[in-house]
């Protein structure tokens, strides 16, 4: 008899909607990991969502960091945590060129996630020395050409956003420069305004200011659409290299299987805080749009720039040593 209750029993729980479990949430405290170091825009993102979160959802939700080798560490420990909607990551856009770039990750970038929100775009700025003597993109494509290997750019490191984003200006112009790998874009910036650089893809955050005090030359964003922060430059596409897009992203994803409706809670709530005007307006002094989406949404998204970084980071070359 005791048998036949307890297959009754266990039949009735596996019959239950996974909702009948899922009404409580959340019971606990929530865990926001930031794979990267505090201060950062990663960090930033996850600390102001977390606050409207532990206001908006009745629990105290965590920032953790725990930052190294690109974003992979934390980003790892998300992969492997419990998927009951308590642990989640903000990962950058990154996360997809890591599919590539890295010949052997802890992870599937794809199959071991759950997609939850975008949170944040930002176009780069290409930017340049005064002294490189052109003034537009069309310009610095013929200089780029009569040129070959002649000009540098310097980036945040090999395979950092504005390393690829100049990958793609070169295969979509059919140019050749030198790239310049950093450890933090800072050391490129302070090189590119001694003009040991001739040009740099740096965020809006870094360059604008410098654009703005007149010591770089602000030729052209690298989003779909002209920067909030810099409306009078135009895009790389719209300079004479149509189709040329990169935007740095920022998007909430969690371990594979999380309950549909954990993940429904935690987008409403999310995609909510976002659309707070406090929070805009902090991003939008970083430089950074904020910007949500549907889970669907999300994981189209995913899968379209891995495989799009998959051809970039193929045909430039790109490696990690």
């Amino acid at each position: 008899m005791r048998k036949i209750l307890l297959g009754l029993a266990i039949s009735f729980v596996c019959a239950l909607p996974i909702a009948a479990f899922t009404q409580g949430y959340p019971s606990k405290p929530i865990r926001i990991i930031s794979p990267f170091a505090a201060g950062g825009g990663n960090d930033v993102i996850c600390r102001l969502v977390a606050t409207k979160l532990t206001e908006t959802m009745k629990q105290q939700v965590i920032v953790e960091t725990k930052a190294g080798a690109s974003g992979i560490i934390g980003t790892e420990a998300a992969a492997r945590a419990a998927p009951d909607g308590y642990t989640i990551v903000l990962v950058p856009s990154g996360h997809t060129v890591n599919a590539t770039l890295y010949k052997k990750l802890p992870y599937d970038s794809i199959r071991d996630f759950t997609p939850i929100s975008l949170a944040a775009v930002s176009p780069l700025v290409l930017a340049m020395h005064p002294s490189v003597p052109t003034k537009n993109v069309k310009g610095l494509i013929a200089l780029a050409r009569a040129r070959p290997g002649e000009l540098t750019y310097g980036s945040a490191g090999v395979g950092a956003s504005g390393h690829l984003a100049g990958a793609l200006f070169e295969t979509m112009t059919g140019t050749k420069m030198v790239h310049v790998p950093y450890k933090g874009m800072s050391g490129a910036l302070v090189d590119l305004l001694g003009g040991q650089l001739s040009l740099t893809f740096g965020t809006s955050a870094s360059v604008t200011p410098q654009v703005r005090a007149g010591r770089l030359r602000a030729l052209a964003t690298t989003g779909a659409q002209r920067s909030a922060a810099l409306p009078e430059i135009p895009t790389v596409a719209e300079s004479g290299v149509p189709g040329y897009e990169f935007s740095f992203w920022y998007g909430f994803i969690g371990p594979a299987r999380i309950p549909p409706d954990i993940v429904q809670r935690l987008n409403s709530e999310i995609v909510a805080a976002l659309k707070q005007q406090s929070i805009r307006e902090r991003l939008a002094n970083e430089g950074v749009e904020a910007r949500s989406s549907t889970p669907e949404e999300f994981a189209r998204l995913i899968a379209t720039e891995v495989e799009r970084w998959a051809k970039v980071i193929q045909r430039a070359g790109v490696r990690v040593e």
